[in-house]
């Protein structure tokens, strides 16, 4: 299964008052393993950006004057994510936005869903934990991935503690990308970058068995039958054994 956890940055909020992308960041995961194959991208969005959007991300109307405007981008940019679910927090935001940029370059038959399929994590955090907060800051600190480097946000940057915390949510990986470390948003860096070694592969060692001593055991069937007798033969535990 390729999954792409993907997060923009955009001039602004809403892209019916005509804000737009300026980057673009997103990483690779294929069978629950973060493969280092990642896709990052400044763009130049031939606008203003926000006050309000700047102190969010850090990224200047100036340091985007050099760089591709999405119409040079944007077959790079679909064919990384075609066919992939893309894993994304608050996901109407992101795919509204890109949504928008295709319709400005007359392209509605490349909307996000005649493409790729999309998880929301939000939605999931939701679910999984109704009535808490659930922004990705907050996801860190209860599935404790570490986010010390998330000063300003950045696409490239967010999606790979996303990237990171979805596995987590979901149950783990055996290949872990260290949410941060090698990070390439800073005002130096600009492109596409694949093939990146950023993730790090940790082997999986092989577990040593410890199996239980007798009397560990006898410990344990006098609990179950404690279990049993309170709750008048419905020990599941105890009828899972007869099955």
């Amino acid at each position: 299964m390729r999954q792409i956890v993907l997060d923009t940055e955009t001039t602004g909020l809403e892209p019916r008052l005509g804000h737009r992308i300026i980057e673009i960041g997103c990483v690779e995961v294929i069978d629950r393993r973060v493969t280092g194959n990642r896709y990052h991208q400044y763009i130049n969005p031939e606008r203003e950006i926000d006050e309000g959007a700047e102190e969010v991300h850090g990224i200047s109307t100036a340091f985007l004057a050099d760089k591709p405007v999405f119409a040079d981008i944007v077959d790079d940019f679909l064919s990384f994510i075609k066919g992939a679910e893309l894993v994304i927090h608050n996901a109407p935001f992101d795919v509204g936005f890109i949504d928008h940029e295709l319709d400005l370059l007359n392209q509605p038959h490349n909307h996000v869903e005649n493409i790729s399929t999309v998880l929301d994590t939000l939605v999931l955090a939701r679910k999984m934990h109704p009535g808490q907060k659930n922004n990705l800051d907050a996801l860190c600190k209860r599935y404790d991935i570490d986010n010390s480097q998330r000063d300003l946000h950045g696409a490239l940057l967010d999606a790979e503690i996303l990237a990171d915390t979805y596995l987590a949510m979901t149950g783990g990986q055996t290949m872990l990308s260290l949410g941060g470390q090698g990070d390439h948003s800073d005002s130096n860096f600009s492109g596409t970058s694949h093939n990146s070694p950023r993730a790090v592969s940790v082997e999986t060692e092989k577990l040593r068995v410890i199996y239980a001593k007798e009397d560990e055991l006898e410990l344990h069937h006098q609990r179950l039958a404690g279990i049993n007798d309170a709750s008048n033969g419905n020990c599941v535990w105890l009828k899972e054994k007869e099955l």
